[in-house]
This record gives structure tokens, sequence and C-alpha cells, in this order.
């Protein structure tokens, strides 16, 4: 399949890693390779051919709902031995971290598709009559999803077969104000672990802790628990743990167009996310020699 041609959306701090064709991006380890797998499902920028144009507005087709920068800001991950799978494609393109079937995360509550048609606004994100009908959807699902999803699951696989368990980390970050998922501004770090079934609980344990002492505010399994990559395969009884951990944008860029990354505010996060990451190997080790 030739892979459709980059859009003119601009890629905003990311880096021109390997892709081969490929919908998504990967950054392989630059040291001894771990059992860690980083996945960032919500940073790709790019749009299929004539996408834009069908757009309901301008505010939509500057893709506000991105989670800005962050194979920028993960980009030390190499150096711990993980691998980095990261999106290619908007998530108005495709969203990697919903279900192909659509099944609601949280049940009741206000939620984007797979293939979305609205805003975290609530806002149409197509004009009229230009929203995808189910062919389009499928063929979405199959050019974009499956391809992502698959190469989590081989990057795995392949670490549990080598070292006995995996590791995952599903990295994300949001507006700090979403009224439609949560009334307040969102806490600064929240991590999820599916209510603590996604791993084992000396990973959760480890991760809130390292939180709760960086000085950012910081809560567990609330308002987000993980969505479905985190929860599809963290399966702590197999030998995989899966952790996701959502920010508030706010702790590392300008908020709102043009999404300017901050140095000074990401090096300090930059900190906390690396010691994050040097938590849940150390945790998973744990785990796996009792």
């Amino acid at each position: 399949m030739t892979a459709p041609r980059r859009s003119n959306v601009r890629n905003l701090g990311q880096h021109d890693d390997s892709s081969d064709g490929l919908p998504y991006h990967v950054r392989e380890a630059a040291a001894v390779r771990s059992p860690l797998v980083v996945s960032i499902p919500h940073c790709g920028t790019e749009l299929v051919d004539g996408l834009g144009a069908r757009f309901s507005n301008d505010r939509v087709r500057e893709l506000p709902d991105t989670d800005w920068h962050l194979a920028r800001l993960y980009d030390f991950a190499p150096e711990l031995g993980a691998t980095t799978i990261y999106a290619r494609y908007s998530r108005y393109v495709v969203d990697l971290n919903r279900a192909q079937e659509d099944a609601p995360l949280y049940p009741g509550r206000f939620e984007t598709k797979v293939v979305p048609t609205r805003s975290f606004d609530d806002e149409a994100l197509y004009a009229p009559g230009q929203e995808p009908d189910s062919t389009e959807v499928a063929e979405r699902l199959r050019r974009y999803w499956q391809p992502y999803h698959d190469r989590l699951r081989i990057e795995l696989e392949q670490r549990r077969q080598d070292f006995g368990y995996a590791l995952l980390f599903d990295a994300h970050s949001i507006r700090s104000v979403v009224k439609a998922f949560y009334p307040h501004e969102l806490p600064g770090l929240m991590l999820g672990t599916a209510d603590r079934r996604s791993c084992a609980p000396q990973i959760h344990d480890a991760l809130a802790a390292v939180h709760v002492g960086s000085g950012y505010s910081s809560r567990a399994n609330d308002p987000f628990k993980g969505g479905y990559i985190t929860r599809s395969f963290g399966r702590p009884e197999e030998g995989i743990h899966a952790v996701q951990l959502e920010m508030s944008q706010r702790l590392y860029m300008r908020e709102g167009p043009p999404f300017t990354y901050d140095e000074e505010l990401a090096a300090r996060l930059r900190v906390v996310l690396r010691s994050t990451l040097e938590a849940l190997l150390e945790a998973g080790r744990s785990s796996a020699t009792k």
C-alpha cells in the first residue's frame, strides 16, 4: 500500500524517525533493549488527502485536540532501552486509543469515537454532508488503526519472550480545561491503570509515588483510568503490564494556537517523566521476580 501524501499541517515538535511507509513512526532503543515499549497514539498531525477541506472550520483544521510535542518530550526513552511507537496521523483521522467497535470507555460520559465526528468541545468536525460513511470508517481502521495495534502487539510479545514480561507506557496530554470530560481544571499528572487491573500493584504504587512527590498535582484513575490501549494490552497475569499517563498541557507548553513548546517548563517535567519510566522499569523487574 502506498502511504497517503503528507498534509500541509506541520509536525510541531516531532522528530523524523523511521516510518518506512508505515502509518506510524518508530524510535528504536539507543541502549541495551529493555522490556519497555512507549506508545504515543495522539501526537500525529498528518491528514489524509483532502480531509482538511472537509472540516467544518479553520479552528478544527488547527487540530486542537492533539497531544502536542510528546515525541519531543519523551525523546529520552531510547536511552532507557525503550522502543517508542508514535502516531503520524491526527486523531481526527482515527483514534488509536479507542476500540474498533466504538465500545465506550466511560459509559454515560461524553466520548469521541474511533473515527471522530465531534471535537472535545462537542463541535462538529465536518461540514454538513462531509462526514465519513461506514465504508470510509472501515478503510481508516484497516489502514491506520490496525497496523499500530499490530506493531504494539509484536513489540510486547517479543519482550515477553526475551524478558519473561513486558511493560507498556501509553503517553498522553490534554488541555487543562475540557468541560465535556471534567468540570474543573484537570490535575497535572493523571496515572491510569484501569483501577489497578492493567499492571501489577507494585507498579501502580511506584508510579503514583513518583507523581505524589513530583511537586505537580496528581491523581490515579481519576478522571482517566486508561484508554483502550492500556485496558486491552494490560494483562499482568500474562506478564504484560500497561499504564497510561495523561498530563495537562500547561505543564510543558502554551495551550492554544500556535501550541508552543516551553523549554523551561518542559525541562522540569522531563525529569519527572524520566523518573516515572525508571520507576516503571524497576517495579517491573521487582514484580517479575516475585
